[in-house]
């Protein structure tokens, strides 16, 4: 059973679930992917805690780990590209596999851009700030661009809240913006790495710029992938 720390936010817990049932090949309930699921809100939000010292959201996060482990989770993955800021201290002491979403869509860029391609990265200022990506990305001999303020300020963050408010369909057009400049500005390929930019994209249709790799699908394709692997022993 895969355990699964979500909430963060909650309509992209749910999606990442719809696109695991989606990415398995089942033909029958006992061929899908048993997940053990952690939807709590209550998480200490993550940009605040990476940019202007807010409460850590990492005894929180432990908390859901430790709880999602003495369930009888076998493995564990987080569909919140932000809070992976904490992936090293949640792996350390972890007693098994953790897929990382950032690792995977590393991963995922590589197979679909090739090496020394430009890949544009769109995700909160914290997941930015952190470097995560750039460094993961750059790992693989890949480069990356990044929104600008402007954008970040009128199309990402905007888009982002407007999902986590439940307005989905305001969210779709105010992305195209960000997915336009960067591609404009070298990126063979846009990784939406916040897991919120996927449903707004979707709710606003096909978006002009380059190519977009939904990072909460790639996660989803990992896990299956896993679990598969796990189940053929």
């Amino acid at each position: 059973m895969i355990g699964v720390i979500g909430g963060m936010g909650p309509a992209a817990t749910a999606d990442f679930l719809n696109k695991v049932i989606e990415e398995t090949p089942a033909e029958h309930d006992a061929d899908h992917v048993p997940l053990l699921i952690s939807n709590d809100p209550r998480i200490p939000a993550r940009p605040a805690a990476i940019l202007s010292g807010g409460e850590s959201p990492l005894p929180r996060l432990l908390d859901i780990r430790n709880k999602l482990l003495a369930a009888g989770a076998t493995a564990l993955v987080m569909p919140c590209n932000t809070a992976h800021y904490w992936y090293d201290d949640l792996l350390h002491s972890c007693p098994v596999p953790f897929i990382s979403i950032v690792e995977c869509n590393a991963l995922e860029a590589l197979r679909l851009a090739g090496p020394g391609a430009t890949i544009g990265v769109a995700g909160t200022r914290a997941t930015l700030a952190s470097g995560l990506f750039d460094r993961t990305l750059a790992r693989h001999g890949l480069q990356t661009v990044r929104p600008t303020d402007a954008e970040f300020e009128h199309s990402l963050l905007p888009a982002i809240a407007a999902v986590k408010a439940g307005r989905i369909a305001h969210a779709g057009a105010l992305v195209e913006a960000t997915l336009i400049g960067m591609a404009e500005r070298g990126a063979s390929h846009i990784l939406l790495a916040c897991t919120e930019l996927p449903l707004a994209l979707a709710a606003g249709g096909p978006a002009g710029g380059a190519p977009c790799i939904d990072a909460t699908r790639t996660l989803a394709r990992a896990t299956v992938a896993f679990w598969r692997a796990q189940a053929a022993r």
